[in-house]
């Protein structure tokens, strides 16, 4: 471990803080995608015309 040890109760909650924390990265990844996605959409409907 490192420089600051924690006992059991106090590694439980850092690992559900960073379970919690976590989630968030990922759906603005998929957001970013789903946007990206209809922009490509949009973009190839106006070519299409």
């Amino acid at each position: 471990m490192g420089k600051y040890q924690l006992d059991y109760k106090s590694q439980v909650a850092v690992t559900k803080f960073h379970e919690k924390q976590t989630p968030v990265k990922f759906d603005k990844k998929k957001h970013l995608e789903k946007i990206r996605s209809e922009y490509l959409k949009k973009k190839q409907k106006q070519t299409d015309n």
